[in-house]
């Protein structure tokens, strides 16, 4: 049977066109995958503006979906996340992303910060440690650090707290002195006395030479001293600290007193603080000094107060002033006063607006280092 090349001819052309059709059905497809990616895209960052991160979240999904070597979308659905709390779809998307064998190395690095930053918001902090330590030697060592001694902080863990903060401070990322200082502090105080009596003041020592402006350190060794006896040295450093660091004299002032009292210095301390007061008028520094002239035998301190309200209007002061003036108020109204005066007398955060009734070197509602002035709430 003989081949009819005829066929061929007509098979050729039809071929031609089905090949073209294809090729065509292809491109329309690609160009219509292409509209409907930056369309999701775009719709996801239209629900992020408006705050919509269900939607937001959706949207990314569809765009990933659509184009799944994206990996901007990727990040930013990992971070969408992990804002709304959801770690464990984070971290599976960041992980994704570590292991991703055609990522550059610098979105890796920012990959593995990520997923450090999951681990510790999911309050995993073994897992975030080792994350960090992974970016050594990356852009995000300085970042990575900052998170380390934030992980130590709240671990309590103050020796590799201080390494840390050691190297960012060579690094130039800032002065840590005052902070080092405070893990010094905090060193001392988890020892026990008086067996630990001669490392606790050698890391007191320590913090004081680390950070000379900082009050912490000294208020520590002046109440050490007391525990070992050493009274006369003891009320020297609180002389010290005075004259150094003015600006602590509100919280000093009171201890001052009390070991004024004790070593019959009564009149040394009213030396001291009454200047002061008189150069920044304070109101602890004011009942220390009530408390010294009482010592002393010294008429009721009304005066005092009321010479304290002539130059600031204070509710504590006009308090003191009626209870100690003699007034026959009812007790039901001095209580109400006490009462109303006590919210006043609080410590208030600089960083977070805290309130606590006593002072804290480290906020507890922030964290925040040295926020907690001196001075009570009436007074800022």
């Amino acid at each position: 049977m003989e081949f009819d090349f005829s066929w061929l001819l007509l098979g050729l052309p039809l071929a031609f066109v089905l090949g073209w059709l294809a090729s065509r059905l292809d491109l329309r497809q690609l160009r219509l995958e292409n509209r409907q990616t930056p369309k999701a895209y775009f719709k996801g960052l239209n629900h992020l503006l408006n705050e919509q991160q269900d939607q937001a979240i959706d949207a990314f999904i569809e765009a990933v979906q659509h184009d799944p070597d994206t990996s901007e979308l990727h990040f930013a659905l990992g971070n969408l996340f992990r804002r709304r709390g959801e770690f464990e779809r984070a971290v599976r998307v960041h992980q994704h992303l570590v292991a991703r064998g055609d990522l550059s190395q610098a979105d890796r690095d920012r990959a593995q910060y990520a997923l450090a930053l999951d681990y510790l918001k999911a309050g995993l902090l073994d897992r975030a440690e080792a994350a960090l330590r992974k970016l050594e030697g990356t852009a995000h060592q300085t970042q990575a650090h900052l998170a380390l001694l934030g992980i130590y902080e709240r671990a309590r863990d103050w020796t590799p707290a201080s390494a840390i903060a050691q190297r960012l401070q060579s690094a130039g990322a800032g002065s840590f002195q005052h902070r080092i200082a405070h893990y010094l502090c905090e060193q001392a105080a988890t020892l026990a006395y008086p067996a630990d009596a001669a490392t606790m003041e050698r890391l007191l020592r320590q913090a004081i030479e680390t950070a000379p402006q900082s009050p912490r350190p000294r208020m520590a060794l002046a109440r050490l001293q007391q525990q070992q006896g050493a009274q006369a040295a003891a009320f020297a450093t609180w002389t010290t600290l005075a004259h150094d660091i003015p600006a602590a004299l509100p919280l000093l002032a009171r201890p001052l007193v009390e070991l004024a009292e004790q070593t019959g210095r009564v009149d040394e301390a009213l030396n001291l603080l009454g200047p002061a007061y008189e150069r920044n008028p304070s109101l602890d520094l004011l009942q220390a000094l009530a408390q010294l002239h009482r010592a002393r035998g010294d008429a009721s301190s009304a005066e005092a107060w009321l010479r304290h309200l002539t130059r600031e209007r204070s509710l504590v002061a006009a308090h003191h002033w009626l209870r100690d003036s003699g007034q026959n108020l009812p007790e039901p109204v001095l209580q109400a006063l006490e009462r109303a005066t006590k919210p006043l007398q609080r410590y208030r955060c600089a960083a977070c607006g805290f309130e606590a009734s006593q002072h804290f070197w480290q906020c507890p509602g922030c964290q925040a280092w040295d926020s907690y002035p001196a001075r009570r709430v009436e007074e800022l």
